[in-house]
């Protein structure tokens, strides 16, 4: 039943982290750094393998596209949040809420479409080296990174549309500092536990079967480099899965605690930490994580400053 006509609600109060405005100035300053340096991490990631013609591999096409889609996260709450930071009102409005509903989750999917990818590409690469180049040729990746993109943004529009139907008639402030799903149903006139279980059931099913395909993947490989002969070459391949299985961590291990602890995800303190953690905090770590322990990514960060420094001259 289409009810949007009961609306009175026209814009929502983004609450963000209840603090002195000396403490918001400061979280202004620090979040505002950690942007900064997220987007140039990620940034410095991207060209890296965009100008440099020996990272024109499937391995480096898929980490250039999960930098890529750091950066577009990252966009879809900090900026808001700065801005919140400073402001009185804290005001976003409807349609702005349900635009970052939608992209802040689209994106988020996305990573746990891409994170399996790049899993199943370490699997091939290392448990079928001989016929790694034919099977994850260029052509293949690509078709597979456009499929992770389009599925992601088919995922939500659906449960997103019958959200906005329900009817907001007050109070309009979220405790959060991000439209999320769990904050506006809590909002609605009326009940609506068929969509809140539909959100959670879609949701959960996404983060649960990426992961689990992602600990096949890894338990494959594991299997494989564990009869490798030489240390050295156990080595390698541990330290070529090392960096991505860090990130896996880090991203899932946050983002499981909304959906395996339930009474620790219903309270907004939990939400806003665990949200923060994945949305910003991962993010900027990635570039050092995959960049430190990687050495033709390094080799191509030095070239990319050398050539900067000469361009200055």
């Amino acid at each position: 039943m289409n009810v949007s006509g009961v609306n009175t609600v026209t814009e929502f109060i983004l609450l963000s982290f209840a603090c002195s405005r000396q403490v918001e100035v400061l979280l202004f300053v620090l979040f505002f750094v950690s942007y900064i340096l997220t987007l140039m991490g990620n940034g410095a990631i991207v060209c890296a393998v965009v100008l440099d013609n020996r990272l024109h591999t499937p391995m480096y096409i898929l980490l250039a596209n999960f930098s890529f889609l750091e950066i577009c996260y990252i966009n879809t709450t900090v900026p808001n949040m700065l801005r919140n930071f400073l402001s009185e009102t804290k005001i976003i409005s409807f349609t702005g809420c349900f635009l970052q509903f939608y992209f802040f989750f689209s994106f988020g999917i996305n990573e746990t479409f891409l994170l399996p990818l790049m899993a199943f590409d370490r699997y091939l690469a290392i448990c079928w080296p001989l016929h790694y180049p034919t099977i994850m040729s260029l052509h293949l990746c690509v078709n597979l990174v456009i499929l992770c993109w389009v599925t992601a943004f088919l995922c939500y529009p659906i449960p997103i549309y019958y959200i906005t139907q329900l009817p907001f008639c007050g109070p309009n402030t979220i405790d959060h500092f991000v439209c999320d799903p769990g904050p506006l149903l809590a909002l609605s006139c009326i009940p609506a536990p068929g969509i809140e279980l539909s959100c959670s059931i879609l949701s959960s099913t996404i983060i649960f079967i990426t992961f689990l395909f992602i600990l096949a993947s890894y338990t494959l490989v594991l299997r494989a480099v564990l009869r490798v002969p030489s240390a050295a070459g156990r080595r390698k391949a541990f330290s070529t899965c090392g960096s991505h299985l860090v990130v896996v961590s880090l991203f899932y291990g946050t983002i499981m605690v909304m959906y395996i602890s339930p009474t620790l995800g219903n309270q907004a303190g939990i939400q806003k930490i665990v949200t923060l953690f994945y949305s910003s905090v991962t993010p900027l770590v990635n570039p050092l994580i995959y960049s430190l322990r990687n050495k033709d990514m390094k080799a191509a960060l030095r070239k990319i400053r050398m050539c900067t420094k000469s361009d200055q001259k």
